[in-house]
């Protein structure tokens, strides 16, 4: 790729951060990124990353962003104790809405469903050794950012001023580019106001999540499943996980929205969800040895701060990651949007810099909109969450009910709704003629008159007729 500028700054050493650096590191000439904390030596939390205790999973078409940006990474990451899906779907114990997905047979080709499991910690620890490799990434640690330099007329960025956390001395780092990658807590929207610039609109959906996570050893054999977790659905706004990390270890998480919290001890997790979770599950949890206390976690709303829809941009500004758009983390969506929003950045570099804000976020708004899409969808599908339904995601929601009890007992419709729910695929998948036909056929040999979510017959025929006709995401 021909080199774009001299010199790009990135703010934050995230994941988001990390692979955009990483991008950055083909189109200029050097690459610097800024970062609050000092970073780990190895693969232990960090402190601006508090949510790196909690549960993680990476996404299907996430492992695949990585291994592309990084080659081999996926490897390193067995190598050194992670857990890579053999595609044996009994190795996955998945409950959506209140279905049970098929935990029978194998995937016909798991290499095409790469799903790896470890870590926050651990990921972002191999991810920052492979991107510090890099030559031409320098990481500036414990240093803040200050504000935005900018030309005198104000239409373009020219570099950030830092401050370094131990001596308080502030430096000007200049840049062609200017990549904000530290999170929810952006201050991106409050800069722009500086420089004379609107703030950008906000969509969000208040989901009030709060969970809990212990990091433990299961004893060997005492749960058959890599990955077991059961989502929140309607009239149960509580949700429950546990997943093999790397090195025998796991987590033990338990969930709740709207509002409700759950306990903080270990014997309070296991009540809080007894009355949903496979009881074999919990008992070997309850057996499990346990590896560090209980922590906590809240996310108040899904938030996109919505770029694409500025009318006016300075040049040499871009946002990414959680600084655009934060997700309820109980669909696991961040870390993999973050990493096709880089794949995203390194596309427009290939045309140049000209006009490169606006088509970064209008292209990148294209994936976080499916993402957006799949979380909120789901969220407002429970009655405990406020907020306005509108037609298409009701529609749209009628048809999912029904390719979730077909995917009760066939396997295909199964894989599909994962690769979609991994975003390997886009949602239109769901209504391609094989898929729908089998969905058709699942829904009059089982159907399911009580459960809670069953759309009405109209609802669920409107719903394959108007996705048929327009191609409605899932949501």
């Amino acid at each position: 790729m021909p080199v774009t500028g001299e010199r790009a700054v990135v703010l934050g050493a995230s994941m988001a951060g990390l692979l955009a650096a990483r991008v950055l590191a083909d189109s200029y000439e050097t690459v610097t990124v800024v970062e609050r904390d000092a970073l780990p030596t190895g693969p232990t939390p960090r402190r601006g990353v508090p949510q790196g205790r909690m549960i993680h999973a990476l996404l299907a078409r996430g492992a695949q962003v990585l291994d592309e940006l990084l080659p081999g990474i996926l490897e390193e990451l067995v190598e050194d104790g992670a857990t890579r899906w053999d595609g044996d779907y009994a190795k996955l114990c998945f409950s959506v809405g209140g279905h049970r997905l098929v935990q029978s047979g194998r995937c016909p080709s798991p290499d095409s469903m790469p799903f790896y499991f470890q870590s926050r910690p651990f990921l972002e620890w191999h991810v920052l050794r492979r991107v510090r490799d890099v030559p031409n990434i320098t990481i500036l640690e414990r240093h803040d950012v200050v504000s935005l330099s900018a030309t005198p007329d104000r239409r373009r960025v020219t570099g950030v001023d830092v401050v370094d956390r131990d001596s308080r001395e502030v430096t000007m780092l200049s840049g062609d580019l200017v990549v904000d990658a530290t999170g929810r807590g952006s201050r991106t929207p409050l800069f722009l106001e500086q420089l004379g610039y609107q703030r950008p609109p906000v969509d969000e959906v208040v989901v009030k999540l709060a969970y809990a996570c212990q990091p433990i050893r299961i004893r060997p054999g005492a749960i058959a499943e890599n990955f077991v977790a059961v989502m929140p659905e309607h009239g149960r706004p509580r949700a429950f996980g546990t997943v093999t990390y790397e090195n025998d270890t796991a987590v033990f998480a338990v969930g709740a929205m709207a509002g409700h919290v759950p306990p903080d001890t270990p014997a309070g997790m296991r009540e809080f969800v007894a009355d949903f979770v496979p009881p074999n599950v919990l008992a070997a949890i309850a057996d499990a040895e346990p590896l560090g206390p209980v922590v906590n976690y809240r996310v108040p709303s899904n938030r996109w701060r919505r770029y694409d829809r500025m009318r006016r941009l300075p040049g040499g500004l871009l946002v990414l990651g959680d600084a655009v758009c934060s997700f309820n983390p109980v669909y696991g969506q961040g870390m993999t949007v973050a990493a096709v929003e880089a794949t995203v950045l390194r596309d427009c570099l290939r045309h140049g810099d000209d006009d490169l804000a606006r088509r970064f976020f209008r292209s990148s708004a294209k994936t976080i909109r499916i993402a957006w899409q799949t979380a909120v969808g789901s969220d407002l599908a429970l009655p405990e969450v406020e907020g306005t339904v509108p037609l298409s995601m009701r529609l749209s929601n009628a048809y999912l009910e029904r390719v979730l009890t077909a995917s009760e007992t066939d396997p295909t419709v199964m894989l599909q709704f994962l690769r979609v729910l991994g975003m390997l695929d886009p949602p239109t998948k769901l209504f391609s003629p094989s898929i729908m036909a089998r969905v058709l056929r699942g829904r009059r040999s089982h159907y399911r008159r009580d459960h809670a979510l069953s759309a009405t017959h109209g609802e669920a025929s409107a719903a394959i007729d108007h996705a048929s006709s327009v191609g409605t995401s899932i949501t």
